[in-house]
């Protein structure tokens, strides 16, 4: 039985308020340290490939835990599950800021995003179990707004705060929030009630095939653009074994006598079409939020500051486009809303196809305000076709379930874009390398060119001619790489228009309609 039923509606949207506070705080950690991992890696004396683990260890943790999320709402009950979560965060936040060395770093952060995962899914399903009616509308327009706003808004943060302060900051400024939440939350009423019996009936097989199949493929979408894939000995083991636990993981789903994750939500096709959306709103919204940081940071050489204030326009127009895509949502098919918005984030993809190596604010302003405003579109509506007429036990899955396909979506977007962008700038150097190699006669006269006007700076010719040789393999690789960003944003751009072939498919749910939780 639900214990929300006794909470006057002030409570309950208290109650929602703050969780929902505490799922931005747990999402904008995913991508806060993306503009300021060379100020912790210069702070923490690690190497250049290791640094990448603190964003890693991060994600593997918190995509282990988001499906384990229903299977303990049940049992430790929405209310003790989340101020746990909040409160082994801030800790865990804490002692990142106080970390001495990488290994250290990378615990607290594995640590961080294990409990920080248990907050995001469970947001939805109490906010789906506490309203009905025309209160649940604004559910998917809140967290449609948290789910995609913070990882928008994480690298504009980070930056800001590691350039005005230090990076040790952008972990302590979890604390006083966290505090709050752990303090507050316990004491506003009960949302549901917990089974603790179910702890001890787990099935710690399914428990260890979650962990080992969905930490596994994290790697290997993490480590396998920078190892070539399966030429790494590790990322090959770890395809493996993701392969192997993954079959383990759906045989003790069906046939456990007390499963950790319920996948019956699929069988309702709005769902598992809902689902599948996710899945594609994911690799495009991480994968673009990846990507843009990245160029201004090779291609424009751009600093954390400048990244950051860049990259805020997407954020800004996700904050306008959300109330107008919750509207939309209720006045017509919610399937009119989804379209619109995969055509629009295929137009602003398709707008970034044509970038330039001197592409700043003033030109990445339309093509990011363009994706910023669409992606709303698609994720608020998706958000009440998933979880809407869902009720109890179910709900509380579901609500696992459709989170988890929005970071694998993201982990598989992110692989992708950074695989096609190596790839892409190694053949477009080869075909420039060619073309310069075809005009020996042109390739000579600029760097004649260059030299004559590097002269002035140095006495010395042969430093001249070799400072230009420089500069023109430096403009060479600056041209590869543009041309490869063109590619990989083009791309995404025909994927998100692929999509718009699902959208048939779906049936329109009920805009309204009580939600029972038990």
């Amino acid at each position: 039985m639900s214990g929300a039923t006794g909470l006057t509606e002030r409570r309950k949207l208290l109650i929602f308020g703050i969780m929902a506070f505490g799922q931005f705080m747990a999402l904008l950690d995913v991508q806060i340290v993306a503009a300021s991992l060379n100020s912790i890696q210069a702070g923490l004396s690690a190497g250049p490939d290791e640094i990448a683990w603190v964003q890693t260890a991060y994600l593997m943790a918190e995509i282990v835990m988001i499906p384990l999320s229903g299977f303990l709402s049940q049992a430790l009950s929405t209310r003790w599950l989340f101020t746990l979560s909040a409160g082994l965060f801030t800790v865990s936040s804490l002692m990142c800021g106080m970390a001495w060395d990488l290994p250290s770093m990378i615990a607290f952060r594995t640590i961080q995003g294990f409990v920080g995962g248990a907050m995001v899914p469970t947001v939805f399903s109490a906010g789906f179990s506490m309203f009905t009616g025309k209160k649940q509308a604004m559910i998917p327009l809140v967290l449609g707004l948290v789910s995609t706003l913070a990882p928008a808004l994480g690298p504009t943060i980070g930056g800001w705060v590691s350039d005005s302060a230090s990076w040790r900051w952008l972990f302590f400024m979890n604390v006083l929030p966290g505090l709050g939440i752990t303090l507050s939350l316990p004491f506003l009423g009960k949302i549901d009630t917990a089974t603790p019996s179910m702890l001890r009936r787990i099935d710690w097989l399914h428990v260890a095939s979650i962990a080992i199949f969905l930490g596994a493929f994290q790697y290997v979408l993490e480590e396998g653009p920078r190892y070539q894939w399966f030429e790494d000995d590790s990322v090959a083991i770890a395809a493996l074994l993701s392969a192997i636990f993954f079959v383990v993981f759906l045989e003790r789903s069906f046939y456990s006598s007390s499963p950790v994750v319920k996948l019956t939500a699929f069988r309702k096709p709005t769902f598992a079409m809902a689902c599948a959306f996710n899945l594609v709103i994911g690799v495009g919204l991480y994968g673009s939020t990846y990507l843009m940081p990245v160029f201004l940071a090779r291609v424009r050489d751009f600093s954390s500051f400048q990244i950051g204030t860049t990259v805020f326009v997407t954020g800004a127009f996700m904050g306008l486009g959300a109330p107008i895509a919750a509207r939309l949502s209720t006045l017509i098919d919610p399937r009119w809303v989804i379209a619109v918005g995969l055509v629009l984030f295929a137009a602003g993809l398709a707008l970034l196809s044509f970038i330039t190596p001197d592409w700043g604010f003033d030109q990445l302003l339309v093509p990011q305000a363009v994706r910023g405003f669409a992606v709303l579109l698609c994720i608020v509506p998706t958000v009440g076709m998933a979880l809407r007429g869902l009720a109890g036990p179910e709900l509380r899955y579901g609500s696992g379930l459709f989170n988890l396909m929005r970071n694998l979506g993201g982990a598989i977007g992110i692989a992708l874009v950074d695989t096609w962008l190596q790839d892409g700038a190694r053949w477009h150097a080869a075909r420039l390398g060619e073309a310069l190699g075809a005009r020996p006669g042109h390739a000579a006269s600029t760097l004649a060119a260059l030299s004559g006007r590097l002269a002035a700076a140095t006495p010395d010719p042969a430093h001249a001619s070799l400072m230009a040789h420089g500069m023109l393999a430096r403009i060479a690789g600056q041209q590869a790489m543009t041309q490869s960003f063109q590619d990989v944003f083009a791309t995404m751009a025909c994927l998100f228009l692929g999509a718009l072939v699902m959208v048939p498919f779906c049936r329109a749910a009920p805009v309204e309609g009580p939600i029972v939780a038990h």
